[in-house]
């Protein structure tokens, strides 16, 4: 089954242009990617515009590249697809929003910064997360994030944890666990497993 949640971010790369940074606005899914229907997306263009690229699909299946056409706010995907995905997620997941606020640590010129932020996180498993969040006053995450400590209001409480950046666009930051309590490893785990 291959699920792109409501509010996930999807580039597509046209030629000649800077990659595009497109919002999914509803859920879509489909037991196999050849199935998966157009995608409605909140984009840059207006009505009659058309824009065609490699569209990067990250869903609950993994990560892959598809050709794609862009028109009037939906993505279609286009041609055959590849035969897999080219990153499978082996940790257990689950998508959500769950408040969130913490220190960010930045690597910035001459030294190290810690800036406030709050958001929630939009995906958690037990090897990493999907924050989208803000710093006090601000409109966007500043550049340079490489670790942030993070309270997050889970079902079961308070989890506190630390996080090294993967990855940062905008107000999005996606980072693997650097530290962790135990008994809140075991509560995560437990509840990623959860169907």
């Amino acid at each position: 089954m291959v699920t792109i949640p409501a509010g996930s971010t999807l580039v597509l790369r046209c030629p000649g242009e800077q990659p595009l940074a497109l919002i999914s606005l509803g859920e879509v899914s489909a037991p196999f990617l050849a199935e998966l229907p157009p995608i409605p997306v909140l984009g840059p263009d207006g009505p009659g515009v058309r824009r065609f690229g490699i569209l990067e699909l990250v869903s609950s299946a993994g990560v892959t590249w598809v050709e794609a056409e862009l028109r009037d706010g939906v993505l279609t995907r286009l041609g055959d697809p590849p035969t897999d995905v080219v990153q499978r997620r082996g940790a257990a997941r689950k998508p959500g929003l769950y408040a969130a606020t913490g220190t960010a640590e930045l690597d910035s010129e001459p030294g190290r910064r810690l800036v406030a932020l709050s958001g929630h996180v939009e995906d958690v498993s037990t090897s990493g997360l999907l924050l989208r969040a803000v710093p006090a006053g601000g409109v966007h995450l500043p550049a340079g994030i490489v670790r942030t400590l993070l309270h997050i209001s889970m079902p079961w409480g308070d989890l506190a944890t630390t996080v090294t950046t993967v990855e940062q666009r905008a107000d999005l930051l996606r980072g693997t666990y650097a530290w962790m309590g135990p008994a809140d490893e075991e509560a995560l785990r437990a509840f990623c497993a959860a169907r």
